[in-house]
């Protein structure tokens, strides 16, 4: 898995490094207290952790002209 400056976050096929998930993070989203953040790049040496069962990342990331933004999104495996 792993997270680019155009705010996409994508899961890559092991075998042949094809895309077989994607989510663009750069947009509003609503928050589990109810407010509206907004996604954005996906850089600056963190990228996505995965953890029982769960993938987390942060998105927005404003230095040097990346896409700005101010969430903590979840993921969870089906």
């Amino acid at each position: 898995m792993l997270g680019g400056n155009d705010g996409r976050l994508r899961a890559l096929d092991v075998a042949n490094g094809a895309v077989i998930w994607e989510y663009d993070t750069n947009q509003p989203v609503m928050t589990v207290n109810g407010e509206t953040a907004h996604g954005g790049a996906i850089a600056g040496g963190h990228g996505p952790i995965a953890y029982k069962g769960m993938v987390y990342v942060a998105s927005g990331y404003g230095f040097s002209g990346q896409a700005p933004g101010n969430v903590l999104l979840a993921f969870r495996a089906h």
